[in-house]
């Protein structure tokens, strides 16, 4: 389908958040599963939205926003950045959950309010980490492997030379995305559903 890269604009955060509600959960889709749809986008995408916005760009159709990648060069600034500028504007939507959590939904907030687990001794050689989601109508037609391009390029021009990102093991189409681009799985201590890819900034 058409549709065009460009970067993120302020007016784009509401289909943003659209997307990653309807990509979640491993791409099944996640409208529901929790008490407010937008949890997920409060974990996922508004951080980096705040903190990061000059490396976040989109999929536009022309009319809205139908894919995104976000993320940062690096990932020890941007945990110190969330504790100390996004966490504080949590305080009025959400409440640490009871340690240890009980459901699925304390799980998310646990890791909403401790960042720090995003930093893994594992993947040090790759500080800059991302998300990227697309709606399933666009995905498949190149645009993934554009945004991919545009967010590498402008990590590596703010200095990070390696990257890595999470995935569902069952997620087996993103998987076989990342696998076409490069991307390389490390052994890193994790939960069990999931894995770490890793790979350069600059093309393999």
């Amino acid at each position: 389908m058409n549709a065009t890269i460009r970067r993120y604009r302020d007016s784009d955060r509401a289909a943003v958040y659209d997307v990653c509600v309807r990509t979640g959960n491993g791409g099944q889709g996640a409208v529901g599963l929790y008490s407010t749809d937008e949890l997920l986008p409060d974990m996922f995408a508004a951080p980096y939205l705040l903190l990061e916005p000059e490396h976040a760009y989109v999929v536009d159709n022309g009319d809205r926003v139908v894919g995104y990648i976000i993320g940062t060069p690096d990932t020890a600034a941007f945990v110190a950045a969330y504790r100390a500028r996004w966490i504080p504007l949590l305080a009025s939507r959400y409440q640490p959950p009871p340690e240890p959590p009980v459901t699925a939904e304390d799980q998310r907030l646990s890791d909403m309010f401790h960042p720090e687990r995003m930093i893994r001794p594992e993947l040090a050689a790759y500080p800059a980490h991302l998300h990227i989601n697309i709606l399933p109508g666009y995905q498949g037609s190149g645009h993934g492997r554009a945004l991919m391009g545009a967010f590498l390029a402008s990590i590596a021009a703010a200095g990070a030379r390696s990257c890595h990102l999470g995935v569902r093991i069952t997620n087996t189409n993103a998987r076989a995305f990342y696998a076409r681009l490069g991307w390389q799985p490390i052994d890193v201590r994790a939960p069990e559903a999931w894995m770490f890819l890793v790979r350069a900034t600059s093309d393999p």
